[in-house]
């Protein structure tokens, strides 16, 4: 496979990946960094490093809404749930993994 080819293919599954996201709002950052090390925040932070390391002017709040499809905080207001005790000891424990 060529690279273009190759980078082609990450995109699409990087596109499918967040519109996934976009559509399970059910599912808590903190219940993704639990689980698998990572949450839409991170996704959002990585965009952020690849735009800079490309010289590309994005903002903390534009590539957070370039993953959430909204703002941040209008996500937040609209899905974001308080996080259970047992979820906080879960992050604590996980964080040492990490």
């Amino acid at each position: 496979m060529d690279d273009k080819t190759q980078t082609e293919l990450e995109a699409a599954v990087y596109r499918r990946l967040v519109e996934h996201l976009r559509g399970r709002t059910d599912v808590q950052n903190i219940d993704m960094m639990n689980l698998a090390g990572f949450c839409r925040n991170c996704l959002s932070n990585w965009m952020k490093d690849a735009a800079d390391a490309k010289g590309v002017p994005m903002t903390k709040d534009e590539s957070r809404e370039t993953i959430y499809g909204m703002p941040f905080e209008e996500w937040k207001a609209k899905h974001q749930k308080a996080a259970s005790k047992d979820q906080q000891v879960a992050l604590e424990k996980a964080a040492h993994k990490h």
